[in-house]
């Protein structure tokens, strides 16, 4: 019995071409107005709209010619990208706002800068090195894993570690379920009941350092991050900002539209509150 003759194949519908543009929430993040995933709960809001219209999803391309606006205001051309280094202080948290009503960074930055985000975050009572920049995109590759950059922090605990003591951490401990990659730990020295680590990590987890030393049985009782892979904190004073400049931005980063020199990169730290009492 012969076989019947097969049918020709069916040819495939050519994929559909990309919609022109670029993410809505991409643009967003690009001109400042927060970062990428916060962008799209803006979004999903109803404080964004294009040409007119509220939009709800994030799964939109626009181009310049789109108008587009976040709550009834138009959206600024995106700026050149720009970073600065930030000695936040211990007692401020780093978001834009705070349940608690506790003071936060934004509450202590120069008025003179532009909206900027912070890369990643040190907790309420940690303190040193926080990168912020303007850009979107800058904060999104920063804060990806697969970027890898060495943070390094100065770290006191209570107690009186040796070698054998560090050794998990050097070797990578899995907390509540969550695993923690190898840290660089070094003991600097013992200062009476306390001793002074270094601790190097490349992982940006919650309270990490926090975490790994009180599985370990050491209790911090301060932490400043020194550096945070080629930026450093170096003598940085607790409020100062200063701008990295655009040829490092340039090297470091590839960013070709970074922010031209300017001949000194300014420090700036936030005049004291006046006591406005009486």
């Amino acid at each position: 019995m012969s076989k019947p003759p097969r049918r020709p194949a069916t040819p495939q519908r050519p994929a559909q071409d990309t919609p022109p543009g670029d993410r809505i929430a991409k643009v967003l993040a690009r001109a400042g107005v927060a970062s990428r995933r916060e962008a799209e709960r803006m979004i999903e809001q109803g404080r964004v709209a294009v040409n007119g219209e509220v939009i709800t999803r994030a799964a939109l391309n626009v181009t310049s010619r789109d108008r587009v606006t976040v709550d009834g205001k138009p959206l600024e051309a995106p700026q050149a990208p720009r970073l600065w280094l930030y000695h936040k202080p211990p007692g401020l948290v780093t978001t834009t706002k705070d349940e608690q009503g506790r003071p936060t960074i934004y509450d202590e930055l120069p008025e003179e800068l532009p909206r900027v985000m912070s890369v990643g975050r040190l907790d309420l009572n940690s303190e040193g090195l926080l990168l912020l920049t303007n850009d979107g995109g800058i904060k999104r590759k920063l804060e990806l894993p697969a970027t890898g950059w060495l943070r390094k922090y100065r770290v006191r605990v209570k107690g009186r570690p040796d070698d054998a003591t560090l050794e998990p951490l050097r070797t990578g401990l899995v907390i509540d379920g969550q695993r923690f990659q190898p840290m660089q730990v070094a003991l600097d020295r013992q200062q009476g009941a306390n001793a002074w680590l270094t601790v190097g990590l490349r992982e940006g987890k919650n309270r990490e350092v926090r975490r790994a030393m009180a599985d370990i049985g050491l209790s911090v009782n301060r932490l400043i991050r020194t550096s945070y892979g080629p930026f450093q904190l170096g003598q940085l004073k607790p409020g100062e900002v200063e701008e990295v400049r655009g040829r490092v931005l340039r090297d470091q980063l590839g960013l070709e539209g970074a922010k031209t020199d300017r001949p000194t990169p300014a420090r700036r730290r936030k005049p004291p509150r006046r006591n406005r009492s009486g």
